[in-house]
């Protein structure tokens, strides 16, 4: 899809696959707004047809109309922005991606919470004037590294959010394990629930949710007796890689809640590369993010190791 930003607008012409919907289904089974989103752009009459509020959401589209919606007005941003570094990997009118360090939460954990990475990324669009609702789409532990994506506008949060739970948003994780790992590859298929013992901890549970881990080995270091693997998710629980690992017997490298010997300061975990489909312009898109730790935990060759 092409579209064009004019101001506070964005503008498309209406493509051939698009002919004949109405504007109603259009918000609804396309740009996947909620009943909520539809009223207010309505209401804020922030929808237009060849350069006409659209009154008649009923009345069938075709193909060749320029339709322009109004998603770069101010939103006065819900969390409180905060100055901090960040590493930009990808960004444009519709998404964020920053490449999280350590020892940061993603989000606060606290209204007076200030010390978040979303706090630092509504900084980052405030600095540029962009007032906006800015979203995360997924999440990582606080000592884990990598990629995480933002919607700037709650639309596309909608669009992300349902292509992250039809799995068309692909994650890949590098982790340093203990020991050599047997096998190119792998799948760990294991449920996880809560350890009544530990507020934190994660454990395999039968009563648990599922969660599969698909996992490639990449190099072995026998100087340190660590494998280096590539990690593919087809669940998101919490603590996933983590907890799949040490339940084989391969605790991640300095995970000491779940069984790896501290020889880092952190689990050698790594959100390295993130694709998915641009939810405007249906263009892939794959980013990877850069090793940040130091002194190094991961081999400087890591990403190329993990290919394309």
């Amino acid at each position: 899809m092409h579209f064009e930003r004019k101001g506070e607008w964005m503008q498309m012409e209406i493509p051939a696959n698009w002919d004949s919907l109405s504007l109603e289904e259009l918000f609804r089974t396309v740009l996947l707004a909620s009943k909520k989103q539809v009223h207010l752009f309505k209401m804020q009459k922030k929808v237009m047809l060849n350069n006409k509020v659209m009154t008649n959401w009923s009345a069938p589209l075709t193909a060749g109309d320029t339709l322009s919606i109004k998603m770069f007005d101010s939103q006065p941003a819900s969390i409180e922005p905060s100055y901090m570094e960040l590493s930009i990997v990808y960004e444009d009118d519709f998404l964020l991606i920053i490449n999280k360090p350590a020892n940061i939460d993603t989000h606060p954990n606290s209204p007076e919470d200030i010390s978040s990475l979303t706090n630092g990324a509504a900084f980052h669009l405030l600095m540029n004037g962009e007032e906006r609702q800015l979203k995360h789409i997924h999440r990582l532990d606080r000592d884990t590294t990598g990629c995480i994506l933002f919607a700037k506008h709650e639309l596309i949060g909608n669009m992300l959010d349902y292509a992250l739970r039809e799995r068309k948003i692909k994650r890949t994780y590098l982790a340093l394990i203990h020991g050599n790992m047997k096998g190119k590859k792998g799948k760990i298929d294991k449920p996880i629930g809560r350890d009544r013992h530990h507020g934190t901890r994660r454990r395999i549970s039968e009563n648990g949710q599922a969660a599969v881990t698909n996992y490639r080995k990449l190099a072995y270091f026998p100087e340190k007796d660590l494998t280096l693997v590539s990690c593919s998710l087809d669940t998101g629980r919490t603590h996933q890689i983590r907890v799949h690992f040490s339940s084989i017997g391969h605790p991640l490298a300095g995970d000491a809640l779940y069984g790896g010997r501290a020889i880092y300061s952190r689990q050698a975990l790594h959100a390295a590369r993130l694709a998915l489909t641009h939810p405007i312009t249906g263009e892939s898109l794959t980013v990877f993010a850069p090793l940040l730790d130091n002194p190094p935990i991961f081999p400087q060759n890591a990403l190329e190791l993990l290919g394309e």
